[in-house]
């Protein structure tokens, strides 16, 4: 269990451009309905012409260092993770530090690893934190939308940017971090080989062996190191790459609807079809 990491600030960017799922599946001459029915989505956010992961990690930044009341140059870490890094070679972390102000006296690292690279980043800093090592640490998650047209992606890989800066001060604690657990395999369900434009996935693979296995492996195994169980939890929040699969994570770990309800980031309207499937 740590003892002295938390977050004391945080800020999101979500570009203002939407692309609905019915708009898509008309294109291909799908049913729009089925197609929402199915995934429990009905719109994505996408960049707009001059948006890139660099560019809202800073909007990100900016909004999470207006929360923590911090001075960009106390911030002693700084890392990015994003599977649409703009650039193979110069980092993420440093284009967005210098926009920021950050200084010079910083640890800046881009971790890339399909959908979990911004949550390693905090995993890395609580343990620099714990260790006393720095104060001060700046974790971004952020992704421009990449789907392969007509690929399933192309309904529910959307756009966006989360910012967390974590400290060792209990008395500006948003949330303090209790425990973490990494449940990690090679399984290549999802890839983008050097040079091609689009990311590729194996389809139905991506949900047992790949989406179910490992987030119900990490969950059950920090149940079982913290000696905690799902009714000692308000809320539990899970990776959503589409509507179905969060549900289907918290109902087979025994958490109600009423305690993932908060956290579906679908649209509001696509809400109560997913919880009719939750309570099927």
């Amino acid at each position: 269990m740590l003892k002295n990491v938390g977050i004391i600030g945080y800020g999101v960017y979500i570009p203002s451009f939407r692309l609905s799922v019915g708009e898509v599946a008309s294109y291909w001459g799908k049913n729009p309905q089925d197609v929402e029915n199915s995934l429990g989505v009905l719109e994505k956010a996408i960049p707009g012409a001059d948006e890139d992961a660099v560019t809202m990690g800073v909007e990100a930044g900016l909004n999470a260092l207006k929360m923590a009341k911090i001075s960009p140059a106390d911030l002693e870490v700084v890392y990015v993770g994003s599977e649409s890094h703009p650039y193979a070679v110069n980092p993420s972390a440093t284009i967005i530090a210098e926009a920021l102000g950050v200084g010079r006296n910083y640890l800046a690292a881009d971790l890339e690893f399909a959908c979990k690279a911004g949550t390693a980043g905090l995993e890395n800093v609580a343990g620099l934190l714990e260790a006393k090592l720095v104060n001060y640490g700046l974790v971004i998650g952020t992704d421009a939308a990449q789907a392969k047209p007509h690929d399933a992606l192309e309904y529910t890989a959307g756009t966006g940017a989360a910012a967390f800066i974590l400290g060792r001060n209990r008395a500006k604690f948003v949330a303090r971090i209790l425990a973490f657990n990494s449940y990690s395999s090679d399984t290549p369900d999802f890839w983008r080989r050097d040079g091609i434009a689009y990311p590729s996935h194996q389809g139905r693979f991506t949900g047992e062996p790949a989406y179910f296995k490992h987030v119900l492996g990490a969950a059950k195994q920090l149940l079982q190191k913290t000696k905690l169980k799902p009714q000692d939890f308000a809320y539990c929040v899970f990776h959503m790459p589409n509507g179905k699969f969060p549900l289907e994570a918290a109902k087979r770990l025994g958490f109600k609807k009423e305690q993932i309800e908060p956290s579906l980031v679908s649209e509001k309207s696509a809400i109560p079809i997913l919880l009719r499937l939750y309570s099927a």
